[in-house]
């Protein structure tokens, strides 16, 4: 494996270490809603249950360096999913988040039929932004004073993406 051949596969408990590690790094920290110091035991307890439609992660010189997830919802919104991805710090920039899009994308459109994905992002997270951006994902509005992150409030922007070849809105009425 090269330094930058990634590997991407279903999430496994095994994981639990390396994805704690990853949400209590600084950067990422400052770019999700989480809470800081959550203990290897606690995200396990809080992943106990969880079943997301579907929970990737990604490896590169051999560990976990970022993941996705995709939490298809119930009932009348049964055909949208929110999409969630964090990326190690020490990798931002080196194509890990763009591999994670990729198969998550693949995924929703060829094998789970998601018509609408959704996300929300910090407004001045620009990369992440310009990356979900690449990949269809467009701005709806923004929440002010959505998010508390080191004792200061910070407006997130809502971004969603069509499956793409879906009948624009006008034509589905």
């Amino acid at each position: 494996m090269t330094e930058r051949t990634v590997s991407i596969r279903a999430f496994e408990p095994e994981d639990i270490d390396a994805i704690t590690a990853i949400l209590n790094l600084p950067g990422t920290l400052s770019g999700t809603m989480q809470f800081p110091f959550r203990s290897v035991a606690e995200r396990a307890e809080r992943l106990t249950g969880y079943r997301p439609e579907l929970y990737l992660v990604v490896e590169k010189c051999g560990g976990v360096v970022g993941f996705l997830t995709l939490d298809r919802y119930k009932g009348r919104r049964g055909h949208c999913a929110g999409l969630g991805l964090s990326v190690h710090d020490d990798h931002i920039g080196q194509g890990v988040g763009s591999a994670l899009m990729g198969a998550g994308l693949d995924s929703a459109d060829n094998w789970l039929g998601i018509h609408r994905l959704e996300l929300d992002v910090f407004v001045d997270n620009t990369r992440a932004v310009a990356l979900y951006e690449r990949f269809g994902f467009d701005g709806e509005g923004v929440a002010r004073a959505r998010g508390l992150r080191a004792g200061r409030y910070v407006d997130t922007l809502s971004m969603a993406r069509l499956r793409p070849g879906c009948p624009p809105a006008a034509m589905r009425n």
